[in-house]
């Protein structure tokens, strides 16, 4: 498995209802292309998100975005470096 960073800006602050709804959505996409959700970092200001997930391929992790309806700017496979 890799790690996939996805990218996100949004056109207004996120609340935590928006982000509520948008990981409810996402969930059972997770299941089905068996792709796991790490961790999320929210800047300050709700403006912008980068998501880190566990999947085979960036491009799986297009797929449960899209079908989820969770706008992104990128989605890219990164190292882990501790």
């Amino acid at each position: 498995m890799r790690r996939i960073i996805v990218e996100r800006a949004f056109a207004q602050p996120q609340t935590d209802q928006d982000m509520q709804v948008v990981a409810d959505r996402e969930r059972p996409c997770l299941s089905i292309y068996n792709v796991s959700w790490k961790r999320s970092v929210l800047s300050a200001d709700r403006m912008r998100m980068v998501c880190e997930y566990e999947a085979a391929d960036a491009e799986t992790v297009r797929k449960v975005q899209r079908q989820a309806a969770a706008p992104f700017e990128r989605v890219w496979v990164g190292d882990v470096i501790e």
